[in-house]
């Protein structure tokens, strides 16, 4: 499966059925119309979904059912992304979204059904798997409805602007998400200080329901264009397996695999660790993680404009420069002032370019048709690197005993080097696919001018961004100086 053969589509004939100037018209809107949508789904997530591991905690679940809670949906959730791809065949995309984000808002209720069991004290060896099942639920109706969705966001983004629609979608579903999870959390602190902490979790997940809902109403407004299937699109997982270690799209979906079993290895713990070692209650809690959100929030003008500049491979780049030292400064000190200004402050900055360069890099890669299946494929291998190491997480988490060093700690660093290892081996085999790019040196100062150019003389940033470039500053002395010697 070479890369061209992603692209041996009838994407021209598309492309000029939707070149007229009402369904530009339309399009416009409906790009308009997702940003709405999105920021009510961003009331769902940010009311309930950064709350599953707490509520799991609060329903009396170990660190091995933790590990589990995240490692299941992992994977189940990118195979029933193949059942939404094929889906796609036989009915019209704009159909199977509303559906299937309407059932995922029903599933909301589910947990609130597990809070009354526990409260009610019924069977609690089942609380837990009954949660189990109720967020694989939940992940499997998000799945169904993910390759309609990435395929139609393809088509109402113009590749030109895409870096800078997506980076404002973002910021924009990413404050609201914010205020959400902070709202969440004064009202969770509230509910625990009154011993209704349960109550509290019950009635974030039915304010998440509503939220979705409205997300699947929005849905309903959206023009979507038809699609057109040739008989030639269809290509087996088997073949796109076999493929991948040859192929450009190939190796970067095995990159991305890999970076995100070494990211799920530690990732359900930074919860554990803050609530059960570090005593946070839900304010701190959520301040500190929110924290990488304001910071991702804050840089992703730049990120989106970048990109639509040197490309999303550049950014994929910045991206993996910076997310193997985001574990590891987690072990240098555990006041939450700390952890907001270093570790969550360099997450916020590496993860919002790394995120943004690989979901973009996916639409560069694919054309329209092939768009869900690949990205269902491209799933699946992330599914099930997150099941691996998720699992493995979580019986490090629950059966290692160390006597140096506490045990979340020790797998926040070996994340770190493992993340550093498969930057260091994999990232050089990617290539970019978007033609008129610029190609950037990796130089520091060669960064910050562009930044500055980026975000403009007014912007508050600029003035930092001016000071670093000054050639007196001491940073620009010691880069020189270090060229200098080299």
């Amino acid at each position: 499966m070479v890369d061209s053969e992603y692209k041996k589509t009838n994407s021209s004939s598309y492309k000029e059925e939707n070149n007229s100037a009402p369904v530009q018209k339309k399009l416009k809107e409906t790009r308009k119309l997702s940003i709405i949508e999105g920021s009510f789904a961003s009331i769902a997530g940010g009311a309930g979904e950064n709350y599953i591991t707490p509520y799991a905690l609060a329903l009396n679940a170990n660190n091995a059912q933790i590990g589990f809670l995240s490692s299941f949906p992992g994977i189940l959730g990118p195979l029933t992304q193949i059942i939404g791809s094929k889906l796609m065949e036989k009915y019209d995309r704009k159909k199977l979204i509303v559906l299937f984000v309407a059932f995922q808002a029903f599933s909301w209720l589910l947990f609130v059904l597990t809070g009354i069991f526990f409260l009610n004290k019924f069977n609690p060896a089942l609380i837990i798997p009954f949660l189990m099942v109720s967020y694989i639920l939940f992940v499997t109706f998000g799945s169904l409805a993910h390759p309609s969705w990435f395929s139609m966001m393809g088509d109402i983004v113009p590749e030109n602007i895409r870096g800078r629609y997506f980076s404002k979608r973002n910021r924009i579903a990413g404050l609201i998400s914010i205020t959400a999870t902070i709202i969440a959390a004064l009202w969770l602190d509230y509910t625990n200080n009154i011993n209704l902490a349960i109550i509290g979790f019950i009635t974030l997940f039915v304010i998440s329901s509503i939220g979705r809902f409205i997300s699947a109403y929005f849905f309903t407004k959206h023009y979507v264009p038809k699609i057109k299937f040739k008989k030639d699109y269809y290509f087996s997982f088997f073949q796109f397996i076999k493929k991948a270690p040859f192929n450009n799209f190939g190796k970067f979906a095995i990159y991305i695999a890999l970076i995100n079993l070494t990211v799920s290895f530690a990732g359900p713990f930074f919860a554990v660790y803050m609530l059960k070692d570090l005593q946070f209650n839900y304010l701190w809690f959520t301040i500190v993680n929110i924290s990488a959100s304001v910071f991702s929030i804050a840089i992703m003008p730049l990120w989106g404009k970048f990109a639509d500049k040197y490309g999303n491979r550049e950014l994929l780049r910045i991206g993996s420069m910076i997310i193997p030292f985001i574990p590891v400064f987690w072990i240098f000190n555990d006041n939450p002032i700390y952890l907001i200004l270093i570790p969550q402050l360099i997450s916020g900055i590496g993860w919002s370019a790394f995120n943004l360069g690989a979901s973009n890099f996916i639409y560069d890669a694919v054309t329209v048709e092939r768009r869900g299946i690949v990205i269902a494929y491209y799933s699946i291998l992330n599914g099930a690197a997150v099941f691996i190491g998720a699992i493995l997480g979580g019986l490090t988490a629950q059966y290692l005993t160390l006597s140096f060093l506490n045990v979340f700690l020790f797998i926040f660093l070996v994340s770190g080097i493992a993340r550093a290892i498969v930057v260091s081996f994999m990232l050089p085999k990617i290539k970019e696919v978007r033609p008129n790019t610029s190609p950037i040196k990796l130089n520091p100062i060669l960064y910050l001018k562009e930044m500055h150019t980026i975000f403009g003389v007014n912007h508050p940033v600029s003035g930092t961004l001016k000071t670093l470039m000054n050639p007196s500053s001491e940073l620009s002395s010691i880069i020189k100086d270090k060229n200098k010697k080299e």
